[in-house]
C-alpha cells in the first residue's frame, strides 16, 4: 500500500480511492491538479496496484490498512473520501465499520454489485480474462482504444494511460480485487451520525443503480449528472467541471 499526501495541506482532507485495476495516478490524473488546489489530498494505491511486489488479497484486509493509516496519521477522522467505481466499496466499508470517521462519503457512480461466492467465481472467471486480454496484441489495443474514445469521450493520451493498467498489474491482483469486491457486502439503510453519503449519479447507467444507492444508505445526497459511468474522470472538462463544483459544495469549500 502507498499513500501520498499532497495539495493544499492546510485544506480539508480528501482521500482518493481508485477503481478496478487502477492506481490513483490513472484514475484521478485528469482532475488531480484541480483537487490539489483546494484540498489536502490523501492518494491511495492498494496492494498489487502500488508498483511494488505485493498482491491484492481481499477488500476487507485492504480496508483495515486504510483505517490504520487514517487512525495513525489523521487521528481517526478525515473530512471526505471519494471512491471511483470499486473505490466506492472502500468508502462504504469505512462508513459501515465505524472504525474511523468520514464526514462526507462520496461515491463515484458505483454499481455496488454484491453476490454470493458461486456467482462471484463465475463472474470473475468471465470478466477477469476479458480485462487482462485488452492489450494482448496490437489489434486488440487499437480496438479497445477506439471503444474508450467513443464511449467515454477519452482523448488518445488518456485512453493509452487507461489501457496500460490492464497490462502492468498482476492478473492475480486484478482477479482478487474483482472477486472479493462482489463478496464485500453493505448493509441496508446505513446511517452513521455526522456522516453524509453523497452519490455522483451518472444517470446513463440506469435507474437500478439509483435504487441501490437509496437501499444501502439512509437518505443519501444524490447528485445527478447526465453522463456515463465516471465520465468526468476521463478527460472531458464538460463533465469534470460540474462534478468538481459539486465536490466543493459537498465539502463546503468556496470556489
Amino acid at each position: 500500500m502507498t499513500y501520498e499526501e499532497m495539495g493544499n495541506i492546510s485544506g480539508k482532507t480528501l482521500m482518493l480511492l481508485p477503481g478496478t485495476c487502477c492506481d490513483w495516478q490513472t484514475n484521478f490524473g485528469t482532475v488531480i491538479d484541480d483537487l490539489a488546489e483546494k484540498y489536502h489530498l490523501i492518494c491511495v494505491n492498494y496492494d498489487g496496484f502500488d508498483g511494488g511486489d505485493s498482491i491484492f488479497t481481499d477488500m476487507l484486509s485492504v480496508t483495515e490498512k486504510i483505517e490504520s493509516y487514517i487512525t495513525e496519521n489523521h487521528g481517526g477522522r478525515i473530512d471526505g473520501a471519494i471512491g471511483s467505481s470499486l473505490g466506492s466499496s472502500f468508502v462504504g466499508q469505512l462508513v459501515q465499520r465505524q472504525k474511523v470517521h468520514v464526514d462526507h462519503a462520496i461515491f463515484g457512480s458505483p454499481d455496488l454489485d454484491q453476490s454470493g461466492k458461486l456467482a462471484a467465481k463465475l463472474q470473475a472467471a468471465l470478466v477477469v480474462p476479458l480485462l487482462t486480454s485488452f492489450t494482448k496484441n496490437e489489434k486488440k489495443q487499437k480496438r479497445t482504444k477506439e471503444l474508450l474514445k467513443k464511449f467515454f469521450l477519452m482523448d488518445d493520451e488518456n485512453a493509452e494511460r487507461f489501457m496500460k493498467c490492464f497490462s502492468k498489474f498482476s492478473p492475480e491482483s486484478i482477479r482478487n480485487e474483482y472477486y472479493t469486491d462482489l463478496l464485500t457486502h453493505l448493509e441496508d439503510d446505513i446511517n452513521v451520525e455526522n456522516t453524509t453519503a453523497h452519490f455522483i449519479y451518472a444517470n446513463k447507467m440506469g435507474e437500478k443503480y439509483l435504487k441501490r444507492y437509496k437501499k444501502y444508505f439512509h437518505n443519501p445526497d444524490i447528485r445527478e449528472f447526465d453522463m456515463q459511468h465516471e465520465q468526468w474522470l476521463f478527460g472531458s472538462r464538460e463533465y469534470a467541471i460540474p462534478v468538481l463544483n459539486a465536490i466543493d459544495v459537498i465539502l463546503g469549500v468556496s470556489k
